[in-house]
This record gives C-alpha cells, structure tokens and sequence, in this order.
C-alpha cells in the first residue's frame, strides 16, 4: 500500500510539473516559429528563431530596455531588503509602545490597491521633476509592509544573547545590524531579494505611467509595445516575453533552496 502511494504521489508530481513547465516549454517553441505556426498552434521547435530575433532587434531597443530593466529591478532590490530589513529588524528588536500601532497601520496599507493612490503619487511626482527619472520610479516601492513583516517574523529567531555580548564589546546599534544581524539572516535576504526583484521586473503599470520617453522603457513595456497596432507578430511577440522570462528563471532556480528557507524561517 505504502508502495503504491508513493508511486502515485510522484506520478502526481511529474503531472503537475509538466503543466508548470509546458507554457515556458510552449514559449521557447513559438519563438522558433513564424507568427501563422504560432497561430496554427505548433509544439515542435522550427528554424525561425534567427529570422525573429533580427525582426526584433529592428522594431525595437531590446539592449536598452534589458539594461534598465536591470538597472531599476537591482537598485529596487538593494534599497528595500537595506530598508525593510532595518525596519523589520527594529520593530522586534526595539521596545516601543507606539509599534504596535505602527504595524498595525503597515497591514492596514497592504489593503490599499496601488491604483488607488497612482494618480495623487503620479501628479505629486509630476509636480517635483520626477517623471522620467529613477528616483521617481523607485521611491513608491523601496518600503514594502510585506518585506518588513518578513524581516519582522526572522528577527524573532534572532539570539538575543548575541546582541547583549555585541553591546558589551562596544558595538553600536548600527555595527550590530551590519555585522551581525544580515550574515545571520543570508536566507531570508535571499528570499526577500527574489520576491523584490521578480516584482520590480515584471512591474509594468508604474513604469509606464512614471517613464514617458522612449529610452526609459523596460521589458514588460517593450512587450507590451510590440502588441500595439492591428497586426501582431506573435513569432518576434513570444521572443521577447522569452527574453523577458529567463533573468527571473535562473534567479529562481539559483536561490530557490535559500528562498524556500527564508520563507519556512519567516513563519516559525
């Protein structure tokens, strides 16, 4: 009996993951293939993958839209762990009456749909001289309530003998952070650093509204440029969500055991 629940379990599995993995398998497939063989629905890879690629190349800046993608999505991810982790670190770590209150007010903005307060951030932006800028594109997202309640959650986990003896070796609060809390919390940093990265990459409605100008666009809006117009060409359309998929594929694969450790220590 326990044989054969095992078989089916990993039967199971094996089905599952070939329904996850198939729309990415579906993806590469179609970038190999002219728009009609998209169309037409086609499973087998084709010769048309150089063809598309040139097409690409010529209808839009891809170089430009990968280097800002990367360029906001590694500053984004660097400043909110540095933030969100200073916070979530001294909302446990610190006694305050008013922190309660406090965090209780940061689930209260997790309710809150970012639409709701686009149009006041975009014309309060407008206002300061930051459309088209990186600052004007980072700011809304730098402190996230969900990131702080991570850092929150494994700051509990953290010996609080370690932070006496650091005290008594003349450390500051600061020195005690750097050296001491972050080496110590490598995994859920890890995790935090894909949640924020995934979401500052694929983060398209900001973008768009804050980077009016061409040379500022990002991927999700480079592929959302090349549906626009009445003829799509779902060949050169599939390459570039392809391209756009792979740097978010392999930071996930890379760190998904720190992440699955992150997020198992976050809950405890």
């Amino acid at each position: 009996m326990t044989k054969i629940r095992t078989v089916a379990k990993y039967v199971f599995l094996t089905i599952v993951s070939l329904i996850s993995i198939f729309p990415l398998y579906w993806m590469a497939v179609s970038a190999t293939h002219a728009s009609i063989d998209v169309i037409r629905g086609a499973l087998l890879p084709g010769n048309y993958l150089f063809k598309n690629l040139s097409n690409l190349l010529a209808a839009s800046d891809v170089r430009g839209a990968m280097i800002n993608s990367f360029k906001y999505s590694i500053m984004m991810t660097i400043l909110a762990l540095f933030i969100c982790s200073l916070a979530g670190y001294g909302f446990e770590i610190y006694h305050d009456k008013a922190k309660d209150a406090i965090m209780a007010v940061l689930l209260l903005a997790m309710m809150v749909p970012f639409v709701a307060i686009m149009i006041p951030l975009f014309q309060m932006f407008s206002k300061w001289g930051l459309l088209n800028t990186t600052l004007g594109f980072l700011l809304p997202t730098l402190s996230t309530p969900f990131l702080i309640m991570l850092f929150r959650q494994s700051a509990r986990s953290f010996p609080h003998d370690i932070l006496e003896a650091a005290r008594l070796d003349g450390l500051n609060e600061f020195n005690i952070f750097l050296r001491i809390f972050i080496p110590t919390m490598k995994s859920t940093y890890a995790s935090a650093a894909i949640i924020t990265f995934m979401g500052a990459w694929n983060s398209y409605l900001w973008p768009k509204v804050i980077m009016t100008e061409k040379t500022s666009i990002t991927m999700p809006m480079l592929v959302a440029n090349l549906k626009e117009g009445y003829v799509t060409d779902y060949g050169v359309l599939m390459l570039a969500v392809l391209l756009c998929s792979i740097p978010t594929v392999i930071i996930f694969f890379v760190l998904q055991k720190q992440f699955a450790e992150g997020i198992t220590g976050a809950v405890k």
